[in-house]
């Protein structure tokens, strides 16, 4: 018998079946769909975890890794394709902004309407609707039209609604990265109160601060894996470390295709372009070794020295090439200036009247 606010998942799978072209007739579902054969995504696959009432857990994770998936499953709005997901008690869900919510209605009349789809009688929400209104601090703004709402008025109101239904799991999806501090603020006191009350609360979010100063436990999804599950530090460090190695991976490959992309554009430039040869300085913006610039300068070393001026060293090279272009072009600037100094001085004579110094007859 599972305890209200207890969480329970046992091996739970969810697949989806997506089709390459949308059915919108029913000839194309009885006909089309006979032709074409669905993909198959498998957003969980074989997640087991436990939460006892009373706790916090928060669920981390890139995004496509599982976590909305999950939080369906947990809300019962979908079932697992395998695997069995058990919550107790009444269930709380905040899942995405204006999620129940009526654009065309009042935020006074959605309250109602959300409170019906919680189940609640409108004798309760009409005692508990001047504190949901004060909660959202929407008091100038609950009679006008949820779609004049802005995004931050839209979370404030259903997770004021949400957290009024006196649930023994509140599900929370992202929603309070759209709220300001001091809202964010008042949650967490709320969120506080709830475990006070041995109430459960599943938390997604990508402010990892926020699970290992806030949470009791966290859940790593990773592809549709749990890859981890337990103290929030030791998760956390984790999923950082994989992250780390994914983006250093994605450099090293973005660094490779560079290098290959410009070593293909000089062998052309020294094969089919030789009148028009490749300037290194012509595109500014190009990435060569997955670098920026025009590369005339390059810094390859940088020490910090502990001093009082905090002087900082850098060493200064010239990669190979520009060296000798530079040098090539003051030779040629040299000589363009040593011919004009030849070719000026016979006129600047003739107009002084002067004859130019001719040696002297044996």
């Amino acid at each position: 018998m599972i305890r209200p606010g207890e969480i329970a998942a046992e091996h739970a799978s969810r697949h989806f079946k997506v089709y390459p072209h949308e059915a919108r007739r029913l000839k194309d579902v009885v006909v089309a769909r006979r032709r074409s054969r669905p993909a198959e995504v498998r957003a969980l696959s074989d997640v087991s975890f436990h939460v006892d009432p009373g706790s916090a857990i928060g669920l981390v994770g890139r995004n496509g890794s599982g976590k909305t998936t999950l939080l369906r499953l947990l809300s019962g709005i979908i079932k697992p394709t395998s695997g069995s997901v058990d919550v107790g008690g009444r269930v709380g869900s905040l899942l995405e902004l204006g999620a129940g919510f009526h654009p065309d209605l009042s935020g006074r009349e959605n309250v109602f309407l959300n409170g019906s789809i919680h189940g609640l009688k409108r004798a309760y929400v009409r005692e508990q609707l001047d504190e949901i209104v004060a909660f959202a601090g929407l008091e100038e703004f609950i009679d006008l039209p949820v779609r004049t709402y802005s995004s931050g008025m839209y979370m404030r109101l259903g997770f004021a609604v949400a957290i009024h239904v006196d649930p023994d799991v509140l599900l929370v999806d992202e929603v309070l990265a759209v709220g300001d501090e001091g809202f964010t603020h008042k949650c967490l006191d709320k969120f506080a109160e709830f475990r006070r009350r041995d109430k459960t609360i599943l938390l997604v979010t990508h402010s990892l601060n926020l699970v290992e100063r806030f949470c009791d436990e966290a859940l790593w999804l990773d592809s549709g894996h749990a890859m981890s599950h337990g103290d929030p530090k030791r998760v956390v460090g984790a999923y950082l470390t994989k992250v780390e190695e994914s983006e250093e991976q994605l450099m090293a490959s973005t660094t490779a295709k560079a290098v290959e992309h410009a070593g293909q554009e000089g062998q052309e430039g020294r094969e089919g372009k030789a009148e028009h040869p490749l300037d290194p300085t012509s595109n500014m913006f190009q990435a060569t070794e997955g670098r920026w610039g025009s590369r005339e300068v390059e810094i390859t070393d940088v020490a910090f020295l502990d001093d009082p001026h905090e002087t900082v060293i850098a060493t200064v090279s010239m990669p190979r090439g520009f060296a000798e272009l530079e040098e090539a072009e003051a030779a040629a600037a040299e000589e363009a200036a040593a011919e004009e100094a030849a070719e000026g001085a016979p006129v600047e004579a003739a107009e002084s009247g002067e004859a130019p110094d001719t040696p002297a007859d044996e």
